[in-house]
């Protein structure tokens, strides 16, 4: 496939047995010696303008920071500078980004040509009108030339937002009331879908605090790649009123995070048309890193609805979208639709002139450089180099990768499972584990913590994402630094005895 970032797909089973090994040991990590002398030592050290200002923002910023992927152990490094496959903090200390602002810059940070189509803009339009922009048009079309399946797409200011006129114009479409995702996946924050976040059979008793338990009566969530148990709601839901879509990550829960196997999306597609439910892909993550044409390409599956985040602003703010089969893309209101049986969707800042635009270069540039094979190629030089070095220094930890998507899990702290028809059998499961889950996420950050002293960023220390900017140097350098985290690993007596 032209500009595809995915090279290989690795077996689903063989991942979740190396997590289940590594759960079923207790938890390796950096020794304390290294963590207190070395890793704390360079952040009061060499961070110290990052701390002050820290401190000074838990005065006025819930928290400390404005947004979840910033907070770090042991505090929040502040970045003053991006560019390509760098970061640069307050103090001047330099960093290989493999966060690349949670995977929204594919083609490397602060790319030029973006940038200069932006400023261009700036000096003639401004960012935002409130009225049409030729640019709206432009990554509509383009976004179809690249997904046809995407027939008519409606720029929005989020993938949370969009995920919510997703599920909008599927209980439209199909009359049905309920929704179906698979435990452990992330589509945002609305109130109906912070339900089994990144644990599946979590439900609402994880991360729904502030939400009233009626907002997900009509929520199911279903253990990740069982395609049995994804029946077995549908048959259920038959006399409940009925699925008005299921909605997926094609990767896998949590980016990947779950890996599904590779005919898994063409056995959601099945069920979805036997059941008479949409399948709705959630490419915020995927759309235009696994592939120009989407994971939908990849996998060669046709959703009816297709949700997109990040990349689709090219790395600018209000990033999102929603399209699909014009039958139901077409079913979102533009205007003023009143009477009219149309999915209320809108936004004051959604499909602003400078988003779109920026979104536009960024899809025509990653299709004219072939960004998402080079990002998919450095994932595997990546993950390679990651698991020869694991193998080295006999370390149970487990990497692997959906090309430029790339994972590497520590301590196993969400390859937990309690997926279950029953809410009793689910909840007795976390009730049990949640505190082992709990050390385990502590000791993840702490190793997130090692390599950000060690010049790497990461997201949350399990998870990276790579970019057109990751030549072969940068990632050979980057697994010097890591190697040189490995050798600080040792076996503790956390969770010693505990069994996953």
């Amino acid at each position: 496939m032209e500009n595809c970032g995915i090279s290989r797909w690795d077996c689903p089973s063989k991942i979740n047995k190396q997590l289940k090994e590594l759960t079923n040991q207790p938890i390796w990590e950096v020794n304390d010696d290294y963590y207190e002398g070395d890793i704390l030592k360079y952040y009061d050290e060499k961070c110290s303008q990052s701390k002050e200002i820290y401190e000074e923002a838990q005065k006025y910023i819930p928290g400390g920071v404005q947004h979840n992927l910033a907070f770090n152990k042991p505090f929040p490094v502040c970045f003053s500078k991006a560019e390509g496959a760098y970061l640069y903090d307050k103090d001047g200390n330099q960093y290989i980004d493999f966060l690349q602002a949670g995977g929204p810059t594919i083609l490397g940070s602060n790319y030029p040509v973006i940038r200069d189509a932006v400023i261009d803009l700036l000096q003639t339009c401004g960012p935002v009108t409130g009225l049409l922009h030729e640019a709206e048009l432009l990554i509509a079309k383009q976004i179809n030339h690249c997904m046809p399946n995407v027939e008519m797409f409606r720029m929005l200011g989020s993938g949370t937002e969009s995920v919510m006129a997703a599920i909008r114009i599927s209980r439209i479409a199909t009359g049905h009331k309920r929704i179906i995702k698979i435990g452990g996946g992330y589509h945002g924050w609305s109130d109906q879908m912070v339900y089994g976040l990144k644990i599946p059979g979590s439900r609402n008793l994880l991360e729904s605090h502030g939400i009233p338990r009626k907002c997900f009566a009509l929520t199911d969530e279903v253990r990740p790649n069982d395609l049995n148990m994804l029946e077995g709601f549908l048959r259920i839901n038959r006399l409940k009123g009925g699925t008005a879509c299921v909605i997926v990550e094609p990767v896998g829960p949590e980016s990947g995070t779950r890996p599904v196997a590779a005919e898994y999306n063409k056995g959601v597609r099945s069920l979805c048309d036997k059941y008479g439910a949409l399948m709705v892909f959630d490419e915020v993550v995927t759309g235009f890193r696994v592939a120009l044409s989407g994971a939908q390409g990849y996998f060669d599956v046709v959703p009816d609805l297709t949700v997109f985040g990040k990349i689709v602003a090219g790395g600018y703010p209000s990033a999102g979208g929603v399209g699909g089969k014009k039958e139901y893309a077409g079913l979102m209101a533009a205007g003023v639709a009143t009477g009219k049986h149309r999915a209320y969707v809108g936004g004051t800042l959604a499909a602003n002139p400078l988003s779109a635009l920026a979104g536009y270069t960024a899809i025509k540039e990653i299709e004219r450089t072939n960004a998402c094979e080079i990002a998919g190629r450095a994932g595997d030089r990546l993950t390679d180099g990651l698991k020869d070095l694991l193998a080295r220094y006999e370390l149970p930890f487990v990497a692997y990768n959906q090309g430029s998507i790339v994972h590497l899990e520590c301590t196993g702290a969400m390859s937990y499972d309690f997926s279950s028809y029953l809410f009793v059998k689910s909840a007795l499961g976390l009730l049990k584990y949640q505190d082992i889950m709990t050390e385990r996420k502590d000791s993840m950050e702490r190793m997130g913590a090692a390599y950000m002293a060690n010049g790497i960023v990461t997201l949350a220390g399990s998870r990276l994402y790579t970019s057109m900017a990751d030549t072969d140097e940068i990632i050979d350098e980057a697994l010097n630094r890591f190697e040189e985290v490995f050798k600080h690993v040792v076996k503790t007596d956390k969770c010693s005895g505990k069994q996953a």
